[in-house]
């Protein structure tokens, strides 16, 4: 019985997590949802930055924590290892959809590209650093990052593989191709207005600062094979070889 609810549980959350991302996408894209990242009801200034600012804080600190290796070996006393990872996707999901919730747009626009095809070009190319945020995870195991493939093994009371250190097709490139898809999916618009620009001005350096911490622990994981690989293979900008 115990199987069976973690299985349920987990594929539950993949599945709370599925369908924000897809609302994500149209929140940042202004496409088919009710309320968009430039578009619902908007606070004064002040009180739209303070909101926003605490929800990306909330949104980088629950990340940033839940991520360490320390905290998951607090965590994991309490909560089943089978299923930290599920509740792992659980809470940043939710702080997701609360970001997308209350987020206060702030309607002045910094920059509004006019010409069609050029507007085209870069709507056309936030949606691809979407596409490459979706493939990314595919490449390293979706399910495995998302918590489903850890359930399932449980129910079948098959046990998880130890860690082993891969780099395939995009990660051969960059070492962090699904952050290089974000920053592409939030900087690349027509029309940026400055509730837009602090969020990606914010969750630009949220992951510049993940990924500081999150190479220190794949160095703890990996050790040398990890060094090696930073010293190859540059950390967001595909042509430029890391130092």
């Amino acid at each position: 019985m115990g199987r069976i609810i973690g299985l349920v549980y987990g594929l539950l959350c993949y599945a709370f997590f599925f369908v924000t991302f897809l609302y994500a996408v149209g929140f940042v894209e202004n496409l088919y949802v009710p309320k968009t990242i430039d578009v619902g009801g908007s606070a004064p200034l002040t009180e739209a930055l303070v909101i926003n600012l605490v929800l990306m804080s909330l949104f980088a600190i629950q990340h940033s924590v839940m991520a360490r290796p320390q905290f998951k070996a607090w965590w994991t006393q309490i909560v089943p290892k089978t299923v930290e990872r599920s509740t792992y996707v659980l809470f940043a999901t939710a702080a997701l959809a609360l970001l997308c919730w209350q987020w206060q747009p702030i309607p002045a626009v910094v920059w509004h590209v006019a010409h069609p095809s050029t507007a085209s070009f870069l709507i056309a190319l936030s949606l691809f650093g979407w596409l490459i945020v979706l493939a990314s995870t595919f490449m390293i195991n979706h399910f495995e990052l998302f918590g489903v493939h850890q359930v399932a093994n449980n129910f079948t009371g098959r046990s998880m593989p130890e860690a082993e250190f891969r780099t395939p097709f995009l990660y051969n490139f960059v070492r962090h191709p699904i952050y290089l898809g974000f920053i592409i999916a939030f900087w690349a618009t027509p029309v940026m207005t400055a509730g837009h620009l602090l969020f990606a001005a914010v969750t630009t350096a949220y992951i510049l600062v993940g990924i500081l911490l999150e190479e220190r622990d794949l160095i703890g994981l990996f050790g040398d094979d990890y060094r090696r690989y930073r010293h190859r293979v540059s950390m967001l900008v595909p042509w430029r070889r890391s130092a």
